[in-house]
């Protein structure tokens, strides 16, 4: 067990070149050139934005730029080089003095009608996590919500869900939810890419956006990240690796609350989750007798540097993923919630009850409902409860989502 478990995730990629080609590398090969010729063009991008050798797209783009005119970058959250904090604004800028970098995450989260003039195409180049609360997908709706308003084209040259396009969990989102860090009715992991996403918002929420998306070839909706052979780029601060979404996914959620630390502060961000009154060898027991698929949990002991926490010693578990197709974050993510609890009733509801207004508005935006938080306060046994929480919405929802997918 412990040998596959340690092997399971390697810190390197699996093939010395990739197996896959990504949108970027398909929009120049297979004649799609000619849906920008004699456009004046935006690129919607950031340091992610690569083709499948390492070439940044906006390099490529001005390189190639002899029938269409490049003559603006847009950026998400984090800036075009990745390396704001969460939530730091970002100001406009330039790029080599020559093109106007105009910020999404800074006086403004939608284009401006001034920032929009004389565009004719907008071309959107990130990779994403794979999960809804996470803001470079709700910028690329925003900018398909304006993009329509000016009859402007948008194309999204598709990248992987490093997740993998399989795993459907987590709730569903409210509309009273609906914010910057999740914006559409989709499960928290939805098993979609980019490019599938995007298709899904055009349609189920009649934007009408001139959209075009450029998918990948060699990609099947099993693969993980590392099987596609590519380079994984951080999307973000706290997301160094390609397994981190995974584990994102598994105790972003928990961590708005800041009952536990998960990591962030210390070398293993969202793997951990641990706090100094936490029995690390009860709740390892705990997690594992519970025979959650695809999951293991280790008795970890650790000291944050930073963060939440910082300079205290913290017990508590390692997370590892055993079997990333049987895998649901979610789950695994409540199953954490509910017996923490379960072990820790008083040291729980006494957290629970001084979360401020803005800790527990967050924490139900990521779920996108209250009924977890509820669920979380009041229920002594609550784990299963919010696993099977909207399972039937999930179902539809796969039903809804079979139109859209490409692969």
């Amino acid at each position: 067990m412990f040998k596959q478990i340690l092997c399971f995730f390697l810190p390197i990629s699996l093939f010395s070149t990739p197996i896959i080609e990504l949108g970027v590398d398909q929009f120049f090969k297979n004649g799609h050139e000619r849906l920008i010729k004699n456009k004046k063009v935006a690129l919607l991008t950031n340091q992610t934005g690569r083709t499948s050798n390492n070439q940044s797209t906006i390099e490529l783009f001005l390189e190639r730029a002899k029938n269409y005119q490049v003559i603006a970058l847009f950026c998400p959250e984090h800036g075009l080089d990745g390396k704001a904090y969460a939530f730091e604004k970002i100001k406009d800028g330039s790029f080599n003095k020559k093109l106007p970098i105009y910020s999404l995450h800074g006086s403004t989260r939608r284009p401006t009608k001034k920032m929009l003039t004389d565009i004719d195409v907008i071309i959107f180049d990130i990779q994403d996590i794979g999960t809804r609360a996470y803001t470079y997908a709700t910028t690329l709706f925003y900018v398909m919500e304006e993009a329509a308003k000016y009859n402007i084209s948008v194309i999204v040259l598709d990248r992987p869900n490093p997740i993998n396009g399989l795993i459907v969990d987590g709730p569903m989102l409210e509309s009273k939810f609906r914010s910057f860090i999740g914006y559409i009715n989709v499960p928290y992991c939805h098993g979609m890419t980019i490019g599938e996403l995007a298709g899904f918002f055009n349609h189920e929420y009649n934007v009408n956006c001139r959209l075009k998306v450029i998918p990948m070839k060699g990609w099947k909706r099993e693969m993980s990240f590392e099987e596609t052979g590519l380079q994984w780029i951080p999307p973000s601060p706290n997301i160094p690796e390609s397994t981190t979404p995974f584990f994102s996914a598994t105790t972003g959620i928990l961590g708005e609350l800041g009952i536990v630390n998960i990591g962030i502060g210390y070398t293993l961000p969202f793997k951990l989750v641990g706090a100094p009154w936490i029995n690390a060898d009860q709740l390892a027991a705990a997690l594992n007798k519970q025979k959650i698929p695809g999951a293991y949990f280790l008795p970890f002991h650790y000291r944050p540097f930073y963060g939440s926490l910082k300079g205290k010693d913290c017990h508590g578990v390692l997370i590892r993923v055993t079997n990333m197709r049987r895998y649901q974050p979610l789950s695994v993510q409540y199953l954490l919630m509910g017996i923490l609890k379960s072990l820790y009733p008083q040291e729980t509801k006494g957290y629970l009850e001084k979360v401020n207004g803005n800790k527990k508005r967050l924490f139900c935006l990521a779920n996108g409902n209250d009924e977890i938080y509820r669920l979380m306060l009041n229920e002594r046994y609550a784990a299963w409860k919010m696993i099977a929480y909207q399972k039937s919405e999930r179902e539809q929802f796969k039903e809804t989502r079979a139109k859209y997918l490409l692969y």
